[in-house]
């Protein structure tokens, strides 16, 4: 079995970009290129080795994490290829959480996409540090230059290109370091020649260079030093400076080749293992905020970051080591569930396929199966340890369906099928509603749901009929009415009466239902009291004359009759529901529709689309501020009737890059004309 090898040898590299800037074949490509694979995968017939689920290869596009380890002269990268399509962007919040680097693929033909904003905003605000590919420059109408340019101008002038190429389009042949001031040209089988800088690089190549030095010593004072001098700096002080910078976020490289020719993928692997490893992992201990060594001699202390589940196999739990040195065998606390898991054996993942390793050191990652009672965002730790590793909140899911097994019957594996997919996806959410008795999923786009409909299918077995979501409206009434519930029934034996009498009156929004008893005299034996609120509360829950639950009422119960003989409880019950009902009827009842406080960030660009189409969806906005570099947030309150659709409309006036997040508020009445319509459905 390999054995583990230290922390300043791991690199975790998540790649991260826009769909279809090519992440999954630049890892087939790094494959080939280290000596890993003979030969590349296909994205498009399916044969690549991060795309293995057999929707990705339906929908020809990632659609989860993969894990895909490489060992280059002795440091171990895992390459972490995450989807680029915004329905999964929860599949890059939880690589960035484990990633030492994020490498933002980019295509040179499209340049800085929607995606690739929103990324890289999630890795800035994760504290991981960026570097840039710059794919696909063997296509046409490539242009690194225009590519580098949009970089610059939507990041910030630190973003710092390493490399020119030599050729364009078809003719891609090659690229200058202008760290290293040398230039190679590529082979057909992706090998790399040492050659001159060619003339007609040479006058940008000297410019850009002089460029890159200056940027790069600006923030190492003895190397500046030395530059001002007027001392030639190596090639190897500068990458070690650089490195540095890059680690601080001070500085963002910029390199470029393309995944299908191999042009420029040696230099790549070169400047990601010359990256510093992480050295420290903020973890929370008696609720202050510590920073733990990422030391392998340390007590043992991992996080759940993903999980797999596979029909067979069952579930596979992927660890980061954070510190220590996990073996097989290993006992740990999760310090949510305070259960002990152990772990039984560890295994290295690469795409589907896992094979047995001895141990894994801080900085790793490495899978575990069957840990039970353990979840994505656990921490295992020694027993008795209060430390929970942190780990950002991420996006949540906003677009719902409503669900129901096409074949009547399938409804338990309906359930089954959609625990499972939930206890490997924390972006789905499942709920049974009992007041409209649908199954609710609640994902993040289109897409999403529709991947989880055919997830079940195939491994399940069900196939899903949709449906809108029922919006739960309220009612209550505008004026006090009073009414006598009254219930005789007589039969062979002891018969049933009773009369209630009640009062019923408006109360303010949020009140709910109020209960008072207000009876004297004994008209009604006390009791037989608790029986009259039940009924009354039970028919109020069942529905008023619009035909939905009734809220914020004071029903105050204040007289009455009962036989000492055919009285009991039951028909002190059926009495109270009959004069709620009375009463309801005559207090003039209106409807009551859910409201949700939202929260949206969007490009200021698009901010007066956005706050039109919110004011036509009967939004009321509270605040519009800015939130930071060209975004902006808003706050308003909108009826859930009118957000059942708004993320997928939100993206379209977004160009992809608006967010936004709704939570319960209050119930309003609803306008006189749309009650009405939603009367006569």
């Amino acid at each position: 079995m390999p054995t583990a090898l230290p922390p300043a040898r791991i690199r975790n590299v998540a790649l991260v970009g826009h769909d279809g800037v090519g992440k999954t074949t630049l890892v087939e490509a790094l494959l080939v290129a280290t000596g890993a694979v003979p030969r590349a995968g296909r994205v498009e017939d399916g044969t690549t080795v991060c795309d293995f689920e057999p929707e990705e290869h339906a929908h020809g596009v990632s659609l989860a994490t993969a894990v895909v380890p490489l060992v280059v002269d002795g440091t171990k990268v895992n390459l972490l290829d995450t989807p680029g399509l915004v329905d999964f962007v929860v599949e890059v919040e939880h690589a960035l959480s484990v990633a030492d680097v994020a490498l933002v693929v980019v295509s040179a033909v499209d340049g800085v996409q929607a995606h690739t904003r929103a990324v890289w905003e999630l890795a800035e605000e994760a504290g991981v540090p960026r570097l840039v590919f710059v794919n696909k420059l063997d296509r046409e109408h490539a242009d690194f230059a225009r590519t580098v340019d949009e970089l610059r101008e939507a990041f910030g002038p630190h973003v710092a290109p390493l490399e020119l190429p030599i050729g364009a389009e078809s003719a891609l042949r090659g690229v200058v370091d202008l760290v290293a001031d040398t230039a190679a040209v590529y082979d057909g089988d992706g090998r790399a020649r040492t050659v001159a800088i060619p003339a007609e690089l040479a006058e940008q190549e000297h410019h850009d260079h002089e460029q890159l030095v200056e940027e790069i010593v600006v923030g190492d004072e003895e190397l500046l030093a030395r530059y001002l001098e007027g001392t030639a700096l190596t090639p190897d002080q500068l990458a070690a400076t650089l490195a540095g910078e890059v680690a601080t976020g001070a500085v963002v490289p910029v390199v470029c080749g393309s995944a299908t020719t191999g042009v420029g993928l040696d230099l790549l692997v070169r400047l990601l293992c010359g990256l510093p490893a992480r050295e420290v992992v903020a973890v929370e201990a008696g609720g202050e905020t510590v920073e733990v060594p990422v030391d392998p001699g340390a007590e043992p202390l991992a996080r759940v970051w993903k999980t797999f589940v596979d029909p067979f196999a069952g579930k596979l739990s992927l660890l980061h080591v954070v510190s220590g040195t996990l073996r097989a065998d290993t006992v740990l606390t999760n310090t949510r569930a305070h259960v002990e898991e152990r772990l039984h054996v560890l295994e290295e993942v690469r795409g589907k396929e896992t094979s047995p390793v001895a141990s894994a050191s801080a900085g790793d990652l490495v899978a575990v199966p069957k840990l039970g009672s353990t979840q994505p965002g656990d921490t295992l730790a020694p027993k008795g340890s209060p430390v929970v590793v942190r780990s950002r909140p991420t996006s949540l899911p906003q677009l719902s369906v409503a669900v129901r097994p096409k074949t009547p019957g399938d409804e338990d594996r309906l359930s089954t099928g959609l625990h499972r997919l939930a206890e490997e996806d924390p972006s789905l959410q499942v709920r049974r509603d009992d007041e409209t008795h649908q199954t609710v999923l609640t994902g993040m786009g289109e897409t999403h749901l529709q991947v989880v409909a055919e997830r079940l299918q195939r491994r399940f077995g069900v196939e899903v009929v949709r449906e809108d979501v029922v919006i739960s409206y309220r009612e209550t009434i505008t004026a006090p009415a009073e009414a006598e519930g009254r219930h005789k029934k007589q039969s062979g034996g002891h018969g049933q009466f009773a009369v209630v009498h009640l009062r019923v009156d408006p109360l303010p929004r949020g009140e709910g239902v109020v209960f008072v008893d207000e009876v004297v005299g004994g008209v009604i034996p006390r009791p037989f009291i608790p029986a009259v609120e039940k009924g009354i509360r039970q028919q109020l829950a069942a529905g008023g004359p619009l035909g939905h639950p009734v809220v914020d009422v004071r029903v105050t119960c204040d007289g009455g009759k009962f036989h000492p003989v055919d009285s009991n409880e039951l028909s002190f019950e059926l009495a109270g529901a009959l004069a709620v009902t009375a009463a309801l009827d005559q207090g003039k009842p209106v409807l009551l529709e859910p409201i949700s406080r939202v929260e949206v960030v969007v490009p200021g660009a698009a901010l007066g689309a956005v706050l039109g189409d919110l004011n036509a969806r009967r939004g009321r906005v509270t605040d519009s501020r800015p939130a930071g570099g060209d975004r902006q947030r808003v706050e308003a309150f909108v009826p859930d009737a009118e957000l059942t659709r708004y993320l997928v409309d939100l993206r379209v006036l977004t160009g992809g890059q608006g967010r936004y997040v709704a939570e319960f508020a209050h119930y309003v009445e609803v306008p006189a004309g749309l009650a009405v319509r939603l009367a006569t459905r």
